[in-house]
């Protein structure tokens, strides 16, 4: 799956370009989760200390339960 999630964020090149955010709970050390948003909605997610690694596509209604899911607990 990793791999199909690089070949949409390699469709254009300016995609790859769009600022990761990162999270705002993430530790000085380094310890960082970013994201990113594609055009189509899909939230890629990746280890910002292993840029080269492999990315999380996560559907947008998966990413908001997530997201609302963590600011409820």
């Amino acid at each position: 799956m990793a791999d199909k999630i690089r070949a949409l964020g390699n469709e254009d090149q300016d995609e790859q370009r769009r600022i990761w955010r990162k999270s705002s709970y993430s530790m000085t050390n380094g310890h960082c989760v970013e994201t990113r948003v594609l055009e189509s909605g899909l939230v890629i997610v990746q280890d910002s200390q292993a840029l080269a690694g492999p990315e999380l596509g996560i559907r947008p209604k998966a990413w908001l339960a997530f997201v609302a899911e963590l600011r409820a607990s």
